[in-house]
């Protein structure tokens, strides 16, 4: 049988079928998924075949056989195994990364890796900047100036409130319900920016879990343990996963990564070196950019962290 994994719990999968029949399936100990070296081998969003549990056992079990070929996943690096990924979501037509400028605070360098990492799978983002609703005029200024920066560099940026709805209604042009409707769109960010309540803003029969952040640590708590697919009332689909407080980059080549900042790797096709690391060699365009101010030092700073990734066995916890 063929079927749909819209919910991952760790060890069982929860597989739809075309006519919409659901089953609870595992994977077998030797399933593994050739060429990639991943803590789970078969991610929510996948197409898959299984068997069926025995007509008239009790209790009898379906297995994942097969995963059919994915168009795109998203992937980054396992905590605490350095040579593993974790695939977060396959099959997505977009992923939106929810971050916050404030309570808690997401670093830039956090939403780059991001970026990177999707760039690198050919996976679409958006930016959603949530909490607009608690921001002073300091704050909003400097978010303002973050979204400029990224929507100059193509990435769609979407200021919002969950707690009071701005930005999400539905019947607002350029609102996020409007953007998401059609599309298989992967959600993921930090704990405590509200991943779970805008979740239930746009898919109220969700009822995802939701707690304070802490008033101690500014931090949020996590609230979603699994990985979960809901549909979306007008058509599409939102893969909800769990907060990550860190973002390990997975399988990149040192060289390859400035491929993946849209920037430098426009600007560096102008460098005197073709294997220019953009870090110390002479007349490197993408160093002549950045003393000029046409690349921003977020993003240059961001790159080099990436860079350094490449020492073996590291992986940054907390950014």
């Amino acid at each position: 049988m063929t079927g749909l994994v819209i919910r991952n719990t760790g060890s069982w999968y929860d597989v739809r079928t075309d006519d919409g029949q659901l089953f609870a399936c595992k994977v077998k100990g030797n399933f593994r998924l050739r060429g990639i070296r991943s803590t789970n081998p078969v991610a929510v969003g996948d197409r898959v075949e299984f068997t069926p549990p025995p007509t008239g056992v009790a209790g009898g079990g379906s297995f994942i056989t097969e995963i059919h070929d994915r168009r795109n996943y998203i992937i980054r690096r396992a905590s605490n195994l350095s040579k593993q990924s974790h695939i977060i979501a396959a099959n997505v037509d977009l992923a939106c990364l929810v971050v916050t400028i404030a309570h808690p605070e997401t670093s830039t360098t956090f939403i780059d890796r991001f970026l990177a990492s999707a760039e690198a799978y050919r996976v679409p983002v958006a930016l959603i900047f949530n909490k607009a609703d608690l921001y002073d005029a300091d704050e909003r200024r400097y978010l303002d100036a973050i979204m400029a920066l990224y929507r100059h560099l193509g990435y769609p940026c979407f200021a919002i409130s969950a707690e009071t709805g701005e930005g999400l209604d539905s019947a607002s042009e350029g609102s996020l319900l409007a953007f998401l409707q059609g599309k298989t769109t992967l959600f993921s960010g930090n704990s405590g920016v509200g991943k779970s309540t805008i979740l239930n803003r746009l898919v109220p029969h969700a009822q995802a879990k939701v707690a304070p952040i802490s008033e101690a640590h500014d931090q949020g708590m996590h609230t979603t343990t699994f990985s979960e697919m809901y549909d979306l009332a007008g058509g599409g689909a939102i893969i909800d996963t769990p907060g990550i407080r860190g973002f390990g980059t997975f399988d990149f080549e040192r060289e390859e990564v400035s491929h993946y900042f849209r920037e430098i790797f426009q600007m560096g096709h102008d460098c005197r070196f073709s294997n220019c690391t953009h870090t110390h060699e002479p007349r490197c365009a993408v160093l002549a950019a950045l003393e000029h101010h046409e690349i921003a030092e977020s993003r240059y700073r961001s790159y080099l962290s990436m860079l350094e990734d490449e020492v073996e066995g590291k992986y940054r916890e907390n950014f």
